[in-house]
């Protein structure tokens, strides 16, 4: 089968096309999986170019998102049948294959049935940000109906789909933005003011939306600094989440003085370990859950760019140029779908 290996740690340029074995079936509870589309995150760059996962492994198939058809299941498979679309989040991070690739084998447990509503590649490119948008908004957060919301690089992969879970939660959403484009596509999924962060401060400009309250929620999706300077953007008793590390030389008082509950959010650690298997069950109900919301009409995914699979080095130097809008798919091959 056709896959794209990283041969080393380094730039895109160590990510090439190759011919390698197709994985099959090895126990009653996996299943076999045709790639439609593979999602492209930040991760993926990070990953080629420190290989934090692979001391001795390479090369190695990245990818952790993605979405394709059921080619054949285990005796013990009993959710899915050949011919079943399916999305999933698992495998790239050196413990199992990932999802450039022609095909892939997951157990049952990680699957889900795609969305409806959803093409292939947009379903590829939804789980590892829809999963990490619901922990850190509804549950780190604590979403609940009447509160303020700010979403930091709302355009971005998690930021767009963050947008519209506090939305159909009954939340008024703020988002920062780095230009029109991006603005009109966060006011089109719910944010009812957004910031231009390059023009004005994001904290002058939410204290005037919550009149000098702040808001009860926020999320840094940017960085260290960002998440510092948002400490005063956040109500008293309010919740700051990120998705970074904020550093070691973070100074606390503010935050401390304020009660704020300070929520991390890293989705792929139930990836990584074999002992949280509640948790990594629990993002498999996100994604079922969140397909309801798709094909009701209450939630979207936004795919700017889609590459051939050949081209995964482009992909990942456009996600390391910063400030793409929604997600970035590799688009694999273009079967029809098998007759049931």
């Amino acid at each position: 089968m056709r896959a794209v290996q990283m041969t080393e740690p380094g730039s895109p340029d160590v990510l090439q096309l190759v011919e390698i074995a197709e994985p099959e079936v090895q126990t009653r509870t996996q299943v076999k999986i045709r790639m439609m589309a593979a999602g492209v995150n930040p991760i993926d760059t990070k990953v080629r170019a420190n290989a934090p996962f692979y001391p001795h492994d390479l090369p190695a198939v990245l990818g952790c998102d993605g979405a394709g058809v059921v080619m054949e299941v285990g005796s013990d498979v009993t959710r899915f049948k050949p011919g079943d679309a399916v999305w999933f989040c698992h495998g790239g991070l050196g413990l199992e294959q990932g999802t450039y690739a022609q095909f892939t084998v997951v157990e049952e447990a990680y699957l889900q049935h795609k969305p409806k509503k959803l093409s292939f590649a947009e379903a590829a490119a939804a789980p590892l940000v829809l999963i990490t948008a619901w922990e850190a908004v509804i549950e780190r957060g604590r979403l609940q109906a009447g509160q303020t919301v700010l979403v930091h690089g709302g355009a971005g992969g998690v930021g767009h789909v963050a947008i519209q879970l506090a939305q159909s939660g009954g939340a008024r959403v703020c988002a920062t933005v780095g230009d029109e484009e991006q603005a009109m596509l966060v006011q089109d999924l719910g944010a009812e003011e957004f910031i231009f962060y390059r023009q004005r401060d994001f904290v002058e400009a939410v204290l005037a939306w919550t009149h000098n309250k702040g808001v009860d929620i926020a999320l840094d999706t940017v960085g260290p600094d960002n998440f510092r300077r948002t400490i005063p953007a956040v109500a008293y008793a309010g919740s700051l989440v990120t998705l970074l590390d904020p550093g070691s030389d973070m100074d606390w008082t503010e935050a401390r003085n304020k009660n704020l509950n300070i929520g991390f959010e890293l989705m792929l650690t139930p990836m990584l370990r074999d002992d949280l298997p509640t948790a990594r069950a629990h993002q498999v109900e996100i994604l079922r859950r969140c397909a309801g919301w798709v094909d009701t009409g209450k939630l979207k995914i936004h795919v700017s760019r889609k590459f051939p699979l050949e081209k995964a080095a482009d992909a990942h130097r456009l996600i390391e140029q910063g400030h793409t809008r929604g997600k970035i798919v590799l688009e694999i091959e273009n079967w029809e779908l098998p007759v049931a």
